[in-house]
C-alpha cells in the first residue's frame, strides 16, 4: 500500500520559510521523518539536491556535527542551504541552543526538526526558540487520514483490524505482520527514552504499569491501588505515568467536578494513544468476536481518535469525564466556549438504553448528548459530518 498522505503536511508545507523552525514531534513510527522526507522529495523540482541537508541524529558521527559545531562551522556548513532537516533532535546534548543558532542567524534557511519524547525535546527548546518555531504534534494515522486515502471502503475494511491492532502507520499499510511490529513497538524500543533519563531505574516496574494500566482503559484508575499492584509507592507511580503521557504512549482524562457536592474530585482515567500498544502490553490480539473487552477498546479508539481529530483542525476544547459517587458517570466531556458536549460510548448499543443523569443535564450548560456506536463514529471523527456540519 502506497504511503497515506498526513493531514499535517499541508499545515507544515503553509508554514515553511516563514523564519521559524517547525518542530514535528510524536511516539516512534508514528511517520515523523516520513513526512519530512516526503514533502522535501516534492521539493527537489525547486530546490536543488545540494540545497537540502539531512542530518540523522541516531547515527554518531552525523550526531556529533551539531554537538561540536561553533557559529563559525554552522556557516561552513551550511554556506548555499535551503533546509536543514534534523531527525530525533532529542539526542543532541544542548540541542535548543545549536537550532537557536540556526534560526537567528541563517535567516534563509528552513529548519526542520523532529523528537520522539517532549519530555526530553521541549525541556531543551522552549526557552531558547521561544517565539521561533512552530511545534506540531503527530500521532498514528487517524481515521480522517485513512478516509482520505482509501474513502469508506478502507475504513470499513481496516475497522475492525484498527480496534485490536491499532494505527501505526506499518500496521494499516503492512502485509500481514501487525502482530510483530506491534510488540517490536510496544518493547523497549518505544520508551528508550525515558528508560534513559536518571532517576527510570526499574525498567521492570515500568512494564508492569504498563499492563495494569491497559488492564483498567475505561475505568477510574486509583494511584494508590496501582502503586500496590506494582510493587512501588504513589509518587513514583504517578512519576512514571506522567513520563508515559510525556512519550506518548498514554493520556490522561481528569473527572469533571465544579457543581455538585457527590462529584469525584481527583478522579482520573488513562487511555492509550494507539488501541495497538495497549492490546500488545498484555498480549491480546484476540479477533472482535472473542473478546470481552470490546467496550474498553471501543472507549479508547473513540476518544483517542476524537483527539486526533481535534489536534489536527483546530478545535480546541477541554476534555473530562464524569462520575460521581452514587456511580452516575459519562464516559466523555468536551467543553468548548462554556458550553458542553456529553458521549457514551456503546460498542453494542441495543443491550442497554443510554441515558445521560439529569442532574448532570441540569449541572452544566449541555449544548448536545451524544451515544457514539460503530454506525455513527464517522460523523465526529471526520472533517465534515454526514449533515454537512463541522464538528
Amino acid at each position: 500500500m502506497a504511503l497515506i498522505k498526513r493531514q499535517l503536511e499541508q499545515v507544515i508545507r503553509s508554514h515553511m520559510f516563514q523564519g521559524k523552525a517547525i518542530i514535528l514531534v510524536g511516539a516512534r513510527q508514528v511517520g515523523k521523518s516520513t513526512l519530512f522526507e516526503q514533502i522535501l522529495l516534492d521539493l527537489q523540482s525547486k530546490i536543488e539536491k545540494n540545497q537540502i541537508l539531512a542530518i540523522y541524529c541516531d547515527d554518531a558521527n552525523q550526531r556529533a556535527f551539531l554537538e561540536n559545531s561553533n557559529l563559525t562551522d554552522l556557516r561552513q556548513q551550511l554556506a548555499g542551504k535551503r533546509i536543514v532537516m534534523v531527525d530525533e533532535a532529542q539526542r543532541i546534548q544542548g540541542v535548543g541552543l545549536k537550532l537557536k543558532l540556526i534560526t537567528d542567524h541563517f535567516k534563509d534557511v528552513q529548519l526542520l526538526v523532529t523528537g520522539s519524547s517532549s519530555f526530553l525535546l521541549q525541556g531543551q527548546l522552549n526557552d531558547p526558540l521561544t517565539g521561533r518555531k512552530f511545534e506540531y504534534h503527530m500521532y498514528p494515522l487517524s481515521t480522517q487520514e485513512i478516509y482520505a486515502d482509501g474513502g469508506l471502503i478502507s475504513i470499513r475494511q481496516t475497522f475492525e483490524s484498527r480496534l485490536i491492532y491499532g494505527s501505526y502507520p506499518d500496521v494499516v499499510t503492512g502485509a500481514g505482520n501487525s502482530r510483530e511490529i506491534l510488540m517490536n513497538l510496544s518493547g523497549s524500543y518505544m520508551y528508550q527514552d525515558l528508560l534513559s533519563l536518571e532517576g527510570v531505574r526499574r525498567p521492570v516496574l515500568l512494564e508492569k504499569l504498563l499492563v495494569a494500566l491497559a488492564l483498567q482503559v475505561g475505568s477510574e484508575v486509583s494511584y494508590s491501588e496501582l502503586a500496590q499492584t506494582v510493587g512501588t509507592d504513589n509518587k513514583t507511580v504517578e512519576k512514571y505515568v506522567d513520563l508515559l503521557e510525556k512519550c506518548y504512549i498514554v493520556f490522561r482524562l481528569n473527572g469533571l467536578s465544579r457543581n455538585m457536592r457527590n462529584e469525584l474530585k481527583k478522579s482520573k482515567k488513562i487511555y492509550f494513544y494507539d488501541n495497538g500498544v495497549r492490546n500488545a502490553v498484555i498480549q491480546q490480539f484476540a479477533p472482535v468476536e472473542m473478546r470481552n473487552d470490546m467496550g474498553a477498546l471501543w472507549e479508547n479508539f473513540f476518544i483517542s481518535e476524537r483527539m486526533k481529530h481535534n489536534h489536527y483542525t483546530g478545535h480546541y476544547c477541554n476534555t473530562y469525564f464524569w462520575r460521581t459517587k452514587s456511580q452516575q458517570e459519562i464516559d466523555y466531556i468536551e467543553e468548548c466556549n462554556g458550553q458542553m458536549t456529553a458521549f457514551e460510548m456503546k460498542w453494542n448499543p441495543k443491550k442497554v438504553k443510554t441515558r445521560f443523569p439529569k442532574s448532570f443535564l441540569e449541572a452544566y450548560d449541555v449544548k448536545e448528548t451524544v451515544v457514539i456506536t460503530p454506525d455513527n463514529y464517522l460523523d465526529w471523527l471526520s472533517q465534515t459530518d454526514t449533515t454537512g456540519t463541522n464538528k
